[in-house]
């Protein structure tokens, strides 16, 4: 009889105590499971309101070029990126996602204990991507008030650290860092740390008016530094896949591009993110529909009596009197859809994204039903 092997203990070590992503539940799984008809998917952050019309009205024509490999470097969408932003085309990397490009970092500047100093809770891949390449992560957890702990995050940057990456405004809390403490904590990093802000929430915030530009104040430095940007938000394309990173120097950003897969991102990815950036009318107007519903679901949260965190986002984070995931299981039975928080210490929380009007009011009614 041949060796029985356990099979996992061929993987790397980093990989058998990996926690995976959460990525939340499809329509067509609650459906099945629940029996329900109607789905308000309120778990994933995304646009309700879809891609600009000009998006729609060129989709069609992709299909004539779909047997042809696309542009290894999308020369056409990082120049655009680049006008749009004021930078050079060779400080822009594009990537599957913004997720992608937080492993591309994790690949290209981590070596085994290379130490990491992110937020809690945060988005998950700035934890687990470090973890994989056998780095240390060091999670400042957010304040009793739900916003960042600026000195905690000074105090934990006082000792050695490889990458500072967090996403501001945070996922999933909702809560800004302004320009003064970003400052704070941009001075805080030791001289030889990449600084990497997600601001895959900026263009919500940017309407509070006091959202800082995180590359002016981090121009000020001589630290490395990357800021991630995505059209999965706010320009309604989060079935393509795409977003950018920004990056401080042309150095930083072929990093970056030696750990690229070659045709890291499609054709059809490719040319709906440029058009996608011809017109930010579409994109603001739905950001602004966004934000007075978020302020409407806030607002009757609170009034039943839970803690909300501030939020500059197209989200909202609760807190419930029990175990999320049981809250959010029996509203799965009305078919509303959210994401409980597994984090520990943050078992009781839950982010909900803010969808079209009806589906918003769907989930305050069966919210309200659920918890009694």
């Amino acid at each position: 009889m041949p060796e029985t092997i356990d099979h996992q203990t061929l993987c790397r070590p980093e990989v058998r105590t990996l926690p995976r992503y959460n990525a939340g539940l499809s329509e067509e799984a609650v459906k099945r499971k629940f029996g329900v008809s109607r789905i308000s998917k309120l778990g994933s952050n995304e646009n309700p309101y879809g891609p600009s019309p000009e998006v729609l009205r060129q989709w069609p024509a992709l299909a004539h070029r779909l047997f042809r490999y696309p542009d290894a470097g999308a020369t056409r969408l990082r120049e655009g990126i680049a006008r749009f932003n004021d930078i050079a085309p060779d400080q822009v990397v594009i990537g599957n996602g913004s997720e992608q490009i937080i492993r591309m970092i994790a690949e290209g500047f981590l070596s085994p204990g290379d130490r990491v100093v992110t937020v809690r809770p945060a988005f998950g891949l700035h934890e687990i991507h470090p973890l994989l390449m056998g780095a240390v992560v060091d999670a400042v957890p957010v304040t009793a008030g739900a916003e960042f702990d600026v000195d905690g995050l000074c105090r934990a940057l006082s000792r050695p650290t490889k990458v500072l990456i967090f996403s501001n405004p945070s996922n999933p809390v909702g809560c800004m860092m302004k320009a003064d403490a970003l400052r704070r904590v941009i001075a805080a990093c030791p001289p030889r740390t990449l600084i990497v802000v997600d601001e895959a929430y900026r263009e919500y915030a940017e309407t509070d008016g006091d959202y800082p530009d995180a590359r002016a104040i981090l121009r000020e430095q001589g630290r490395a530094w990357l800021c991630l940007r995505t059209f999965s938000k706010a320009y309604g394309l989060a079935a393509l896949r795409i977003g950018y990173a920004l990056a401080s120097s042309a150095q930083v950003a072929s990093v970056l591009e030696t750990v690229r897969d070659t045709f890291n991102t499609t054709m059809p990815a490719q040319e709906m993110a440029t058009v996608a950036l011809t017109d930010p009318d579409h994109m603001r107007q739905c950001v602004a529909r966004t934000v007075a519903s978020r302020a409407r679901v806030a607002a009757a949260l609170r009034a039943m009596g839970l803690f909300v965190a501030p939020t500059h986002t197209n989200f909202v984070f609760f807190r419930t009197p029990r175990d999320a995931m049981e809250v959010a299981g029996d509203l799965l039975r009305h078919g509303v859809i959210v994401k409980p928080w597994k984090e520990k210490g943050f078992e009781n929380w839950i982010r909900v994204s803010i969808g079209l009007p009806e589906d918003n009011e769907r989930f305050l009614k069966h919210l309200a039903e659920v918890l009694g």
